[in-house]
């Protein structure tokens, strides 16, 4: 009996096929035999392997001569992935060349540096997208940097904030974490050739020549130390990294979200004609895109704990991370990479509501300025403690009479003589207090000019 697709990773419904095709099987195999390739050019450069079998073996490591089918056949016999690949080189080299077929190699010499070269291709694709996903922050930062809108804390209203500054905030943690990949290249992107328990013991003085060469051929830096395996720190500070990007597009949904409820309702997702929101209430539109980031980035940071599980291996290895990282470093890579797809298209299509978004600083009566005339009672030679109070049991009377919290500034006799009306009416004013968030997205933008360029496509 046959199945369709189970995960729907592979049923299309998420990542995108440049990037699910870098960890493919038959991508796989490309990677591997590229590691076998490097190790065999670098070997017959230094001597320690006839040239001529180099030369060979070099030429038929390719998808032409060693097929996926031709590596999946044997692989059902020997049920061993690497071994099927070198018994599939040595079947299309000569005699000659046979011997010296993955020359002093270990199965994970070629498993983990042609993991490397995975994750290298998709990290040139990540940096692209989050570097796309930076541009439109710093410009929907730099459009909306001159609306006042409502800080919130502990989901009340707090105080005045840009809107713009928002963008701003959430281009400044990507560029952290683009910064973080950077910091992480020279511990993640190794490769290894060190053959049986990570000491070059058949290769001996040459060992670590050939390694360096491999590096150099592959675009990988040599592990600096390893057993069997490259430690497994490197891939768990992968995997952490894409759950902490997840997170912070989980940050931006999260805050989508909530502005999109119906009484904020400062934020619309894009909703197409015939879109349907609910199947029993006709009229709704949920904001599903954000959601969907939201629940995915609960499953990419459900993956570094396994990650972390798989660093203490038994002496200088065994298999009890083998079977798992096939699941989580290729499903958190293409999780990160829908995710990101996501909030770049959320984010080109959405809907700032900005007569609603004025409007909503109004909500409390003008108590959201009471920050600002706490500050002119200090500077007028109140104790902050004493204007605390005073402003307390002003904001209270303005909650319980239902009345114009500047009303009642106005009228309150201790209060209106140290503030004139003209400071008072300064204070009402929303846009009289964004010079900050200003400042803030301007320096934003000239770091993102500076990291990514004006443009990055």
């Amino acid at each position: 009996m046959s199945y369709s697709s189970i995960l729907p990773i592979d049923s299309g419904r998420y990542g995108t096929s440049e990037v699910k095709k870098i960890f493919s099987e038959e991508s796989r195999l490309r990677y591997m035999l590229m590691v076998e390739a490097a190790v065999s050019k670098a070997e017959g450069l230094l001597k320690i392997i006839p040239e001529e079998a180099s030369k060979e073996i070099c030429s038929k490591c390719s998808i032409e001569h060693v097929s996926y089918s031709m590596w999946k056949d044997i692989e059902k016999v020997t049920r061993h992935e690497t071994a099927s690949l070198v018994e599939a080189i040595v079947s299309v080299v000569s005699d000659k060349a046979k011997p010296w077929v993955h020359y002093g190699l270990t199965s994970n010499d070629i498993l983990d540096t042609a993991q490397s070269l995975q994750l290298k291709d998709y990290i040139k694709i990540v940096e692209r997208k989050l570097g796309y996903l930076i541009s439109i922050l710093g410009s929907l930062a730099e459009k909306y940097s001159n609306l006042p809108s409502v800080g919130r804390t502990h989901g009340q209203h707090a105080s005045i904030i840009s809107f713009g500054q928002k963008f701003a905030v959430w281009a400044n943690d990507l560029l952290d974490h683009l910064n973080r990949l950077k910091e992480i290249k020279p511990r993640v992107l190794v490769c290894k050739t060190l053959g049986v328990v990570g000491s070059g013991s058949v290769l001996g003085a040459e060992a670590l020549k050939v390694m360096q060469l491999v590096g150099e051929e592959l675009g990988l830096y040599p592990v600096k130390a390893a057993t069997q395996v490259v430690s497994r720190e490197n891939y768990a500070e992968f995997v952490w990294w894409c759950a902490l990007v997840g997170s912070t597009l989980d940050k931006i949904a999260t805050e989508f979200r909530n502005l999109s409820r119906t009484e904020i309702d400062e934020f619309e997702e894009e909703f197409s004609k015939d879109q349907i929101g609910s199947s029993a209430v006709p009229s709704k539109r949920n904001p599903i895109s954000c959601e969907k980031v939201s629940s995915l980035s609960k499953l990419l940071r459900s993956m570094p704990l396994v990650a972390l599980e798989n660093i203490p291996l038994w002496h200088e290895r065994d298999l009890t991370n083998s079977a798992n990282e096939r699941f989580i470093i290729p499903i958190s890579a293409i999780i990160l990479d829908e995710m990101i797809e996501t909030v770049c298209r959320v984010l080109s299509k959405m809907s700032i509501k900005e007569n609603i978004v004025r409007a909503n600083i109004e909500r409390t009566k003008g108590l959201i300025y009471s920050e600002f005339v706490l500050d002119i009672l200090i500077r007028k030679g109140f104790s902050r403690s004493e204007a605390h109070r005073i402003l307390r049991e002003l904001s209270t009377r303005c909650r319980v009479e239902g009345k114009e919290f500047k009303e009642i500034l106005l009228k309150d006799e201790l209060v209106s003589k140290f503030i004139s009306r003209d400071e008072v009416d300064k204070i009402f004013v929303p846009e009289n207090h964004i010079e900050g968030s200003k400042e803030i997205i301007r320096r934003t933008l000239e770091r993102i000019g500076k990291e990514i360029g004006s443009t990055h496509s």
